[in-house]
């Protein structure tokens, strides 16, 4: 296993961080604890989890599978997205931060959290009470270190601005959805995280599947698959002719090198010097053991240049493209 210095902060992670997102959900807990020893066996020392993942239940199968190993382990967990239909059981006001943050260590079974991230960036927040209530958890020992999911550049230096403003540590570190598929983070996000010094964990590698190369331009997705479940992110995403046709046409020159496509798509991501980890998201103990040998591949010239053809650093598959959960905001009409 690889470690990598998470930005400016002193804690060392390894290359492949362990996303726990189908805990619960497509995971029962047999298989996830057969995950969690085969990543442990692998070197792994980050896991990565969130308090909407199965509405609490990813976090309650974490806290088990790491009793008795806790400090073994870099542990991530994300607040803000709703937990139920009551208007303050989300999001970033203080109340809702520090109970959420209670509940967390309850269902993790643990007195503190390494990193606790801010899910995804709501534009209407008051970024300097979360910033605070952060702040004070951190004082109490509650959490170690805090991190942002889903934020924008120019909103990663509104909370720097605002750590400096209540004296309170920086984030150490941005979760961004980045894959040779989706290079649009390389335009503000990654430079302003390499600024301000936040190590960077992307998740979704494998752009949710499609660079797996199992789907086909024209054909039915298999029923087992995310698509053949018509997940709802991914149809919003990266499920578009333009990024299967990209795939396929990835997938004859691993072929011709006789490497998974799949490893090609996470050592292209781990190949930039921004990144720090990236999150592995495994439904079954099988994909889990398929990630290890992307960390022993490594791509030249030719083949950055060839992606680069493929899809234009800074952009995305598609022209045009975003993310409906994400919209653009600054045409403002009336």
């Amino acid at each position: 296993m690889q470690y990598r210095r998470l930005g400016n902060s002193n804690l060392q992670v390894s290359a492949l961080c362990l996303g726990t997102m189908m805990f619960g959900d497509q995971t029962d807990e047999a298989e996830a604890g057969r995950i969690v020893a085969s990543a442990r066996e692998h070197g792994i020392n980050f896991i990565d989890t969130a308090d909407v993942y199965t509405k609490g239940a990813s976090e309650l199968i974490v806290g088990r599978l790491l009793n008795g190993q806790r400090d073994d382990w870099v542990l991530a967990t994300k607040l803000g997205n709703p937990m139920s239909s009551q208007p303050n059981s989300g999001h970033y006001s203080r109340s809702w931060i520090v109970r959420e943050t209670e509940n967390s260590l309850r269902r993790l079974g643990t007195d503190y959290i390494d990193i606790l991230y801010l899910h995804r960036d709501y534009h209407e927040e008051n970024l300097d009470e979360a910033v605070r209530a952060l702040g004070d958890l951190i004082r109490a020992g509650k959490i170690r270190s805090f991190g942002l999911s889903n934020f924008r550049g120019w909103r990663i230096a509104e909370v720097v601005r605002a750590c400096e403003r209540a004296n309170v540590p920086q984030p150490v570190v941005c979760q961004p959805y980045y894959n040779l598929l989706n290079r649009m983070p390389e335009v503000e996000i990654l430079p302003a995280c390499a600024h301000y010094g936040l190590g960077v964990v992307p998740y979704s590698p494998i752009a949710r599947g499609v660079l797996s190369g199992k789907y086909l331009p024209g054909q039915k997705p298999p029923e087992d698959s995310r698509a053949g479940r018509n997940d709802k992110r991914m149809m919003e995403t990266e499920f578009r002719d333009e990024s299967l046709l990209i795939a396929q046409a990835l997938r004859e020159h691993c072929d011709r090198r006789c490497v998974q496509l799949s490893h090609f798509a996470t050592a292209w991501v781990l190949a930039n010097r921004h990144i720090s980890s990236v999150i592995a998201g495994p439904r079954t103990l099988a994909q889990m053991e398929d990630y290890y040998a992307a960390l022993d591949l490594r791509l030249d010239a030719a083949e950055e240049s060839m992606v680069d053809g493929l899809v234009r650093p800074g952009h995305a598959s598609t022209p045009g493209y975003n993310d409906p959960s994400y919209p653009f905001f600054g045409r403002v009409t009336g």
